[in-house]
């Protein structure tokens, strides 16, 4: 029965994907931009391409280690997006 079965348990956290919201907008415009691992929201024209070139070198470095994100240690994750950021 569906109301007896056990909820199956995780032993790590999962990460699919990244949401960057930039909320420095002065001027109007709508910026959007979506990448394999990431959607980026708003922001100046300033901040949205920080936030582009972030998710640019977090894939690239995801991808030069030869994993995909699901395949990933939380920890590998936020140290490839610590990387990507100070760039």
């Amino acid at each position: 029965m569906a109301a007896n079965r056990k909820r199956k348990t995780k032993d790590k956290p999962e990460v699919l994907g990244f949401l960057g919201v930039g909320l420095d907008n002065q001027d109007g415009h709508r910026r959007v931009t979506r990448s394999e691992h990431f959607v980026l929201l708003g922001g100046s024209e300033e901040t949205h391409e920080k936030m582009q070139e972030t998710a640019i070198r977090f894939d690239e470095a995801l991808e030069s280690r030869g994993k995909v994100l699901r395949e990933a240690t939380l920890e590998e994750i936020i140290d490839l997006f610590r990387e990507a950021h100070n760039r």
